[in-house]
């Protein structure tokens, strides 16, 4: 996917003339888009719109209209015809994909101020970025702080893509109807919910931070399983504090991508020891090197930018040969891999390494 060059030399200068300018397009698309612009252009379909009318629907100014609307004209989201605008398939997507949309509210809202101390972040190991939203050493124990609509859109984030994997990922997890269930990461207590709702027998224990498992809890009362779902609220990177033990099954989706090498590796381990001795670790991950297509990874490989920047300044969205190589450090094996999960999602069920 990635070994081969695709573009002619002009190809590829417009390319690069579209990076440079790739702040002010993102700007201008969310202006398009939240300004009503599109909205209007969409709702005219193939007889297309004046800018006069779009002025007349968004009460915005000639001005405004026409800078937004010629800038969409290069960034392909409009077309014209005798002064008529119609939307393009990529305006299409901008205004009506929900994945677009997701993505495009988490890089506005979690990432892009933060985005400006990058090279700082690469540089100090830090996520130099965060200072942008708040004074955590790293992301996760602000969460539950964020205001809601810049929580909401970090949360949608995190959701959208391991919500679709988690039918198929239930069926897989209670094959061997495990008793016992650790979730690594419980964040708000959606898999906890869906394994109480497939198994009226399985115990769960949420294992995360204070201000994640607190949101957790008042989700298993309101559900009714809280003497079903327990809580070990700890830092997991406080290797001398022991994990719980004694379980059937570890569960830990899009997690250790927040985790650098050598915390995966410390991770495991500790989950190799809570395990039972026929135990079995399930890691769900997008592996950025297993999508089918090109622009999944793309998505992927800058998310990966999120961790250096914003998240923790040492993980990423990992490709398999740098993570199976954590599955092995750590005296684990991968069993079973499963690749069809959800959207883009890969399903590793591994064992004790005898």
């Amino acid at each position: 996917m990635f070994n081969k060059e695709t573009k002619t030399a002009l190809e590829a200068k417009e390319a690069a003339l579209r990076l440079a300018f790739a702040p002010v397009a993102f700007q201008a698309t969310r202006a398009l888009r939240d300004m009503g612009i599109l909205t209007a252009v969409s709702n005219s379909r193939a007889e297309g719109i004046t800018i006069e009318a779009i002025m007349e629907q968004t009460k915005l100014s000639r001005y405004a209209v026409r800078v937004l609307l010629e800038a969409g004209l290069g960034m392909e989201l409009v077309i014209v015809n005798d002064k008529k605008y119609t939307l393009t398939k990529t305006g299409y997507f901008i205004l009506h994909d929900q994945l677009t949309r997701i993505n495009m509210d988490f890089s506005q809202d979690i990432c892009y101020k933060g985005m400006n101390h990058l090279q700082e972040s690469l540089k100090e190991g830090r996520p130099a970025g965060l200072q942008e939203l708040g004074p955590w050493d790293t992301i996760y124990p602000g969460l539950s702080l964020l205001p809601p609509e810049i929580g909401k859109s970090w949360f949608d984030f995190d959701h959208y893509y391991s919500d679709l994997a988690t039918p198929a990922a239930l069926d897989i997890v209670f094959e061997n109807k495990p008793k016992r269930l650790l979730d690594i990461g419980g964040n708000t207590g959606k898999w906890a919910l869906a394994c109480t709702a497939k198994d009226p027998d399985v115990e769960v224990t949420i294992f995360d931070l204070p201000g994640q498992a607190g949101l957790a809890q008042q989700k298993m009362k309101d559900a009714g399983v809280e003497n079903r779902v327990h809580f070990h609220i700890a830092n997991i990177l406080h290797e001398e504090l022991p994990f719980p033990t004694g379980f059937d099954a570890i569960w830990m989706s899009q997690f250790l991508d927040c985790f650098s090498e050598a915390e995966i590796v410390s991770i495991l381990k500790r989950c190799r020891e809570a395990l039972n001795e026929d135990g079995t670790v399930y890691i769900l991950e997008p592996f950025w090197n297993r999508q089918q297509f090109k622009s999944a990874a793309f998505c992927l490989q800058q998310t990966s930018l999120y961790f250096t920047a914003m998240a923790n300044g040492n993980s990423q969205m990992y490709h398999t040969d740098d993570f199976f190589q954590c599955v092995e450090d750590a005296g684990l094996q991968i069993v079973e891999e499963n690749n069809q999960m959800g959207m883009n999602y890969t399903l590793l069920k591994c064992k004790k390494k005898n």
